[in-house]
């Protein structure tokens, strides 16, 4: 589909863009646009989050297509910053908008499929994960869920998602590795479900979509809720106890202090 017939529809925020497919009218694209490689801060979650409940009580609007307006960058995953020489409140605030925003989308109402336009670790991975379809690029990018080579754990919430959708052993690997994937690694381990030309990423993620609203919205959306009910209850029920054992962690001094080197070392 040509570009002019992407209709802008002025539902645009500081770091997300929204725009209405002017044939398809019931899709909305939501594109992501952070300078810092939409490394996901507490304010940009929050946006995130404002926008996908927007489009859900928006009777017009579907399915969503998320991706980036990034060249190159899906997402960089969550931001440092957030977690290095701060207080105990704001740690909490962070953590708590990352939930937040994961829950939203894991569980949205919406049809949702990720058009994956470059590199996606950790919480980037994890977003394209949680929706319905992946879509991915082709050339020189990686997708995974490295924490632990940066001196981090992936929660709970993060694995369980990919073991749904990689499954268990792939999953065991990848994690206790912090293995970041091409797009053809990604493919072949079910992490990602198609790869294609990126000239061609957003037609071919607009035509995955259209497969998911030929069904209709409510029996979709109940069927979806039984396959991913059970770990937002479980999310859910455990959040404050998710919380303290994210501040427990990355207030941790030998923490504080690997997390100083990488900040470091990446401002270099």
């Amino acid at each position: 589909m040509a570009t002019q017939e992407i209709e802008k529809r002025g539902e645009t925020g500081n770091n997300v863009e929204v725009e209405r497919d002017s044939v398809h009218k019931e899709i909305a694209i939501v594109k992501m646009n952070r300078a810092t490689g939409n490394k996901l801060s507490t304010d940009f979650m929050t946006e995130l989050n404002t926008t996908l409940e927007k489009l859900e009580n928006d009777d017009s609007c579907r399915g969503i297509i998320l991706t980036s307006a990034i060249a190159g960058i899906f997402s960089l995953g969550l931001d440092g910053t957030e977690m290095y020489q701060k207080s105990l409140e704001s740690t909490s605030a962070f953590w708590r908008s990352l939930q937040d925003f994961w829950m939203r989308l894991y569980g949205s109402k919406l049809a949702t499929v990720a058009a994956i336009n470059g590199h996606s670790p950790a919480t980037g991975c994890q977003m394209a994960m949680s929706c319905d379809y992946r879509v991915m690029s082709e050339g020189p990018f990686g997708i995974g869920l490295p924490e632990v080579t940066v001196g981090l754990v992936a929660p709970f919430w993060f694995q369980e998602v990919m073991v749904k959708t990689c499954g268990e052993r792939q999953t065991e690997m990848a994690v206790g590795l912090g293995t970041m994937f091409t797009p053809e690694e990604a493919l072949k381990i079910g992490l990602v479900d198609e790869v294609v030309r990126p000239g061609d990423l957003i037609s071919k993620a607009r035509e995955q979509l259209l497969k998911w609203l030929k069904n209709p919205d409510r029996p979709r959306a109940m069927t979806k809720d039984m396959r991913r009910g059970p770990l937002l209850e479980k999310l859910r029920a455990q959040q404050e106890e998710d919380i303290a054992t994210f501040n427990e962690y990355i207030h941790e001094k030998s923490v504080q202090e690997s997390f100083g080197m990488s900040l470091e070392s990446r401002k270099k």
